[in-house]
């Protein structure tokens, strides 16, 4: 198994993953911030404080698919969006969605898995989101909300309105801070885009294919909502699972196994869910997760089907 030649592969395979991955980064993280300086968290309150449900939690959605914040930016988000008197389902719609789609992930899926991979992913989670906001909302969920304001995760917020100067000098101010935010956000996540070639490639070198195929195959039922539940204790990061699950999909495992396990890592971690405990009661608390696990099990079994 350890051949000179097999550990060939792996190398030129964990070249393959990280270049890719480097570049995409590098220019997904530069538009991301530059969006982040153009929609400020001020305008996204405005947005959802409409009270119109039904629209309010496809604009909810919508806004959680464009601005990738991560877990400790969104949750502040949400205090402020209730405390502003926010619609319900809009702000739900936005905390599930935030964390399982956006500008990188989109990428990242076209680039691994193609078209058609990337639109019923998309299509899929912005779906569901939107029916699991409106349905706690009719559930009458918006009662499980505590009475606090949570501190600590703020950040400096560059706002273009808010830049001294002409109209070129805020956006050369925005340009650099984007070229800024993107070299630090690389720097931070580098090991773990490493780690994602790495663990690919010696996926694809050494582990069998029959391995997976049995187990994690598309012909397994209890694999999909399995990976939906294993994934939330994982905190499995898109930077380190798409390119580890491009490989897993090329020895055999089912892509609804691979996209439950994305989104339940990405849609509830432990670190997010402790920050939504100062925030939502626990019953509140269950029907959050139990949306995550439904969502990852639901889009799983819709690309079981349709790829």
């Amino acid at each position: 198994m350890f051949t000179t030649e097999n550990l060939l592969n792996v190398g030129k395979v964990f070249l393959s993953l990280f270049g890719q991955l480097f570049f995409l980064f590098i220019g997904i993280s530069f538009l991301v911030a530059l969006i982040q300086v153009y929609v400020s968290k001020e305008r996204i309150q405005g947005i959802l404080t409409t009270p119109r449900k039904s629209l309010n939690s496809i604009f909810g959605a919508l806004l959680g698919a464009i601005t990738p914040f991560c877990s400790c930016s969104s949750v502040p988000i949400l205090v402020g969006l209730i405390r502003s008197g926010a619609p319900f389902s809009g702000t739900m719609s936005f905390l599930l969605i935030s964390p399982v789609l956006n500008p990188a992930i989109i990428t990242l899926f076209l680039t691994f898995f193609g078209v058609k991979a990337m639109l019923i992913y998309a299509g899929s989670t912005l779906t569901f989101s939107v029916a699991m906001g409106l349905a706690m909302d009719k559930l009458g969920f918006a009662k499980e909300i505590k009475q606090v304001s949570l501190k600590g995760c703020a950040a400096e917020e560059v706002v273009f309105e808010k830049l001294p100067g002409t109209f070129w000098h805020k956006n050369l101010v925005a340009w650099k801070h984007s070229i800024k935010e993107a070299v630090m956000l690389f720097r931070s996540v580098v090991l773990y885009l490493l780690l994602g070639a790495g663990i690919g490639a010696i996926i694809y070198g050494f582990v069998p294919a029959e391995f997976f195929s049995r187990f994690a195959g598309a012909s397994n039922l209890w694999a999909v909502p399995a990976a939906s539940i294993i994934g939330i204790p994982m905190y499995i990061r898109a930077e380190t699972m798409i390119p580890i699950a491009s490989v897993l999909i090329s020895k055999g495992v089912g892509y609804g196994v691979v996209i439950a396990l994305i989104i339940g890592g990405a849609g509830a971690s432990i670190p997010e869910v402790s920050l939504l405990a100062s925030i939502f009661k626990k019953k509140m608390i269950i029907a959050f997760l139990s949306c995550v696990i439904f969502v990852a099990t639901a889009t799983g079994f819709l690309f079981n089907i349709v790829m």
